[in-house]
C-alpha cells in the first residue's frame, strides 16, 4: 500500500497530535514554542498527568545535564523539566525537597508545593496525598515562605463563624470565629446578646508586657547570688535596659524578675513590644543584655535564651501571678429579667454554680488559671481566625469567672472574666496571612497602630476577654437550665451520619435591631 493511502486509512486524533508535539517539546525545551491549549474539557487527574508525564519522560543523564546547566538560572532550568523529571531528580538527591521553593522562585510556588506533595504521597505507605482533598492551589505561598511554615504541602480550611456583634468598650464588634465545634458560635451568640442588653461591656488593661526568662549556670550558687543582686540594683538593671531597648525601638524593658535555684540563675525579662505579639523582638533584647551582663560576670555560661521563667505555651503559676502579654479584666451587668428571658435561668443558681463549679471544682482539680467553664473555646477560635499562635491557648485561656447579685435587692447580674496573659499581636507570625489579616480589617485592628503602638493589640485581647464573657455566661447559663446536652444533641452531631433536629439562628442584622 503507497504512503499516500496509509495516510488516508490511518486513525488519527487531536489528541494524538497533542501528544506527539510533547514528546518533542519535551525532548527540546530550548527550542519548543509555547504549548497549545488542550483540547480536553476537563483537566487530567494526577494519576493520569503521572502516566502521561512518565510517557515521555527522559532520562536522568538528560535531566540532571539541563538542570545544571550553568548558562541557566537553577528555576529557569526547572521550567524546561516536567514536574515527574523534577521528582525523578529529587528522588535522586539532586534537589532538596525542602528547598524547592527557594530553587523555582517566586512565580512558582504552587508549582513547588504540588511537587513535594507528589514526592511525600509516593514515598508514604497510603500513597493519598497526591490526590487527597487537601487543598493547596490558589493561596499566596509568598506571605508563608520563610515566616509561617516549612515543606509546605497545602492548607487546611476551618470553617470561619461570627457571633455577635458585641458591644465592647461603647463599640460593637464580630465576633470571628474559627472551629470545628458546633454550638460554639450559637451560644456566644446569645452571651453577646445577653451582654448588649445590659449595655455591653467594658474592659480594663491592668498589664502588658510579654516575657523572656534564660537559664544561666555559674561555677557556684555563691556567684550566682552575687549576679542576682547586682541585677537587682539600679546599676545592673541600668545595664540592661539600655542593652535590651538598644535593639528596637518598640522594646521597652518594663521589669527584671530573678530567681536561683542552686547555681542556676534565671531572669524574667518583661517588655512591652507594640502591636506585635513580640517572641522574636524580646528575645532579641534578652540575647544583647545578656552579651552585657557577661562582661561583668564573664565566668556566666547561658544555657538557655528560655529557660522555662518566662513561661511560654505552659501552664505556670508565675503567669497566672504577674502576668504575660496582656491582662485584660472584662465586666458587665445583666439585668435579672434577661438572665431569665434570654439566658433561661436565674442569676442565684447561675452565681452558685459558678462558686460549685468553676471556683470549688477547679481548685479541687488543683487548677491553675483553669477557673472558668470554657475559655479556652472561645479564645482559641479566635486565635485561629486572627493568625495568633495557636499554642499560646495554653497560658493566654488562663480565666477567672466571677458571678455576684447586684442591684437594689440583688436581681440583677455582675459577671466579669480575669485573663491576666493573653498573648496577641496584629503584626508579624500568622497575621501576614491574607485572610486572617481579612478578619483583623473587620475589627479594625490590622497592623501597627499609626499614632500609638501597642494599641490595636490591646484593643484585639479586649475583644478576646469580651467574647470569652459572653462564652462563659452563655455555657454556665445551659448548665444551670439542664439545657448543654440538648443542644449539643441538636447543634454538634455529624450531619451525615445523624441529621440535626434544627438548625442554630444565624445572628446578623436582626440581632443588632434587637439589641440596638
Amino acid at each position: 500500500m503507497s504512503s499516500i493511502a496509509q495516510l488516508h486509512t490511518s486513525s488519527f486524533s487531536v489528541r494524538d497530535l497533542e501528544l506527539k508535539l510533547k514528546q518533542v517539546r519535551l525532548a527540546h525545551p530550548e527550542q519548543a514554542l509555547p504549548s497549545p491549549p488542550s483540547s480536553d474539557s476537563g483537566s487530567s487527574s494526577p494519576k493520569e498527568s503521572q502516566a502521561e508525564e512518565s510517557y515521555f519522560l527522559r532520562s536522568l543523564k538528560e535531566c540532571l545535564a539541563i538542570y545544571e546547566e550553568p548558562s541557566r538560572s537553577r528555576s529557569e532550568s526547572l521550567a524546561l523539566l516536567s514536574d515527574e523529571e523534577v521528582i525523578m531528580l529529587a528522588n535522586n538527591g539532586n534537589i532538596a525537597t525542602y528547598a524547592l521553593e527557594k530553587l523555582f522562585g517566586m512565580d512558582q510556588l504552587e508549582r513547588a508545593v504540588r511537587i513535594r506533595r507528589a514526592i511525600i504521597s509516593r514515598a508514604s505507605s497510603t500513597d493519598t496525598l497526591e490526590s487527597s482533598s487537601i487543598p493547596y492551589e490558589n493561596y499566596d505561598y509568598s506571605r508563608v515562605l520563610g515566616a509561617c511554615c516549612e515543606n509546605v504541602v497545602g492548607y487546611i480550611p476551618i470553617p470561619l463563624g461570627v457571633a455577635g456583634p458585641l458591644t465592647v468598650d461603647g463599640k460593637q464588634y464580630p465576633i470571628l470565629m474559627a472551629t470545628a465545634e458546633g454550638t460554639l458560635v450559637a451560644s456566644t451568640s446569645r452571651g453577646c446578646k445577653a451582654l448588649n442588653a445590659g449595655g455591653g461591656v467594658s474592659t480594663v488593661l491592668v498589664g502588658d508586657a510579654m516575657t523572656r526568662g534564660p537559664a544561666i549556670d555559674f561555677p557556684s550558687a555563691m556567684q550566682a547570688g552575687k549576679a542576682k543582686a547586682w541585677i537587682d540594683s539600679s546599676e545592673g538593671h541600668k545595664v540592661l535596659r539600655e542593652a535590651f531597648e538598644s535593639t528596637s525601638r518598640f522594646a521597652k524593658l518594663k521589669s527584671l524578675k530573678t530567681g536561683i535555684a542552686g547555681r542556676t540563675l534565671y531572669v524574667r525579662f518583661a517588655t512591652t513590644t507594640g502591636d506585635a505579639m513580640g517572641m522574636n523582638m524580646i528575645s532579641k533584647g534578652t540575647e544583647k543584655a545578656l552579651e552585657a551582663m557577661q562582661k561583668c560576670f564573664p565566668e556566666m555560661v547561658v544555657l538557655a535564651l528560655s529557660g522555662n521563667y518566662c513561661t511560654d505555651k505552659k501552664p505556670a503559676a508565675i503567669n497566672w501571678i504577674e502576668g504575660r502579654g496582656k491582662s485584660v479584666v472584662a465586666e458587665a451587668v445583666i439585668p435579672g429579667h434577661v438572665v431569665k428571658t434570654v439566658l433561661k435561668t436565674t442569676v442565684r443558681d447561675l452565681c452558685n454554680l459558678n462558686v460549685k463549679k468553676n471556683l470549688m471544682g477547679s481548685a479541687m482539680a488543683g487548677s491553675i488559671g483553669g477557673f472558668n467553664a470554657h475559655a479556652a473555646n472561645i479564645l482559641t477560635a479566635i486565635f485561629l481566625a486572627t493568625g495568633q499562635d495557636p499554642a499560646q491557648n495554653v497560658e493566654s485561656s488562663m480565666c477567672m469567672t466571677l458571678m455576684e447579685p447586684t442591684g437594689l435587692n440583688g436581681e440583677d447580674l455582675l459577671v466579669s472574666v480575669t485573663m491576666p496573659c493573653i498573648e496577641v499581636g496584629t503584626v508579624g507570625g500568622g497575621t501576614v496571612l491574607a485572610p486572617q489579616q481579612g478578619v483583623l480589617e473587620m475589627l479594625g485592628v490590622r497592623g501597627a497602630h499609626p499614632q500609638q503602638p501597642g494599641q490595636n493589640a490591646q484593643t484585639l485581647a479586649r475583644i478576646i476577654a469580651s467574647a470569652v464573657l459572653a462564652g462563659e455566661l452563655s455555657l454556665l447559663s445551659a448548665l444551670a437550665a439542664g439545657h448543654l446536652i440538648k443542644a449539643h444533641m441538636a447543634h454538634n452531631r455529624s450531619q451525615v451520619n445523624t441529621p440535626a433536629a434544627s438548625v442554630p439562628v444565624t445572628p446578623g442584622a436582626g440581632l443588632v435591631s434587637r439589641n440596638s
